[in-house]
């Protein structure tokens, strides 16, 4: 028992301190809105993209059992998809809040809190295996996203093909996808491994990202907004953080996943809501004030839920 308390400890107290520093922070008036977008967009743009591609590079990843926890990532994203548009069509009135609430669901913060969490409790053989796992999954997070939210888009007069070609240009432009690519080839290809300046380099690059990451979501934490959730944010809130954590445990258990690759699964899937999905309900005329809430909501109480599954999976003995 307190082998697997330890364990659920090392995972989320980590991450909870970078938070909790970014919030102080930007209450200090150390963090301004001007230096969070600028330090996510570097961490996305570059320190991630680095992280992604030199932990596939430098792994033997088992693409056998790969392809079955990615086969269960994408069911259980089509499985909460699924429910909560069905959900949303019979008790969510407004437009405007159907594809936010729907997004909140299904979409969890992968690149962020899920790789960092897998990286405290697996180290570089989990970032790997989560590496190759985001690769997949995020592009299916970024396509259902868009399909739910173009229902609430402020351009009346925008096609479905003009979305779709939008789709296709906003996946083949994303760094984290490019740099995934970019490693798949490399690994593929007879090269020598990369060694010197250019790995040392990437090094710095990756070693940088899931902390700064993780101080500018803290940063941009509404803890009065989130103490007052509306009720669509509280059942949102109540799918991320109960409803998809135990689908992962069921679908995992279903398709024989054991060890490492349980729990990065029940990791990815348990992490909080996506912070691009504030970002992309906010672009496409959703509700923002829901999308935030969620978000806020779900980052702060989700990673004691992700704390309290995985020791209680540790304990058993499946992660």
């Amino acid at each position: 028992m307190t082998e697997s308390i330890i364990f659920a400890l090392t995972i989320v107290v980590p991450n909870l301190a970078l938070i909790a520093l970014g919030y102080f922070m930007q209450r200090k008036g150390q963090a301004s809105q001007t230096f969070i977008d600028q330090a996510s967009k570097f961490v996305f743009t570059y320190c991630l993209p680095a992280l992604l591609f030199f932990s596939v590079v430098d792994s033997d990843v088992d693409y056998a059992k790969q392809a079955t926890l990615i086969a269960a990532g994408v069911l259980i994203t089509f499985i909460l998809f699924i429910g909560a548009e069905v959900y949303a069509k019979f008790f969510i009135t407004d437009s405007e809040n159907k594809g936010v609430f729907v997004q909140g669901v299904f979409r969890s913060n992968l690149a962020i809190i899920g790789l960092s969490t897998v990286s405290n409790a697996y180290g570089s053989a989990g970032l790997s295996i989560g590496a190759v796992y985001i690769g997949v999954v995020s592009i299916l997070y970024n396509t259902l996203s868009v399909l739910t939210l173009s229902r609430t888009s402020q351009d009346a007069e925008e096609s479905w093909a003009s979305r779709g070609i939008g789709i296709i240009k906003n996946l083949a432009t994303n760094p984290l996808i490019l740099a995934l690519l970019a490693a798949f080839i490399y690994k593929a290809l007879p090269l020598p491994p990369l060694t010197g300046v250019i790995h040392d380099t990437g090094d710095l690059l990756s070693s940088v990202a899931l902390p700064l990451a993780l101080i500018c979501a803290g940063a941009s934490l509404d803890l009065k907004s989130m103490l007052r959730p509306s009720g669509l944010c509280m059942q949102a809130s109540a799918a991320r953080i109960i409803i998809a954590p135990m689908l992962a445990v069921v679908i995992g258990l279903s398709f024989n996943l054991t060890g490492i690759h349980m729990g990065v699964l029940f990791l990815m899937v348990s992490a909080p809501a996506a912070a691009a999905g504030y970002v992309m309900a906010k672009s496409m005329g959703g509700n923002e004030v829901l999308a935030a809430n969620i978000l806020a909501f779900t980052t702060v109480i989700g990673m004691f839920g992700m704390a309290l599954g995985a020791g209680l999976l540790h304990g058993f003995g499946l992660i």
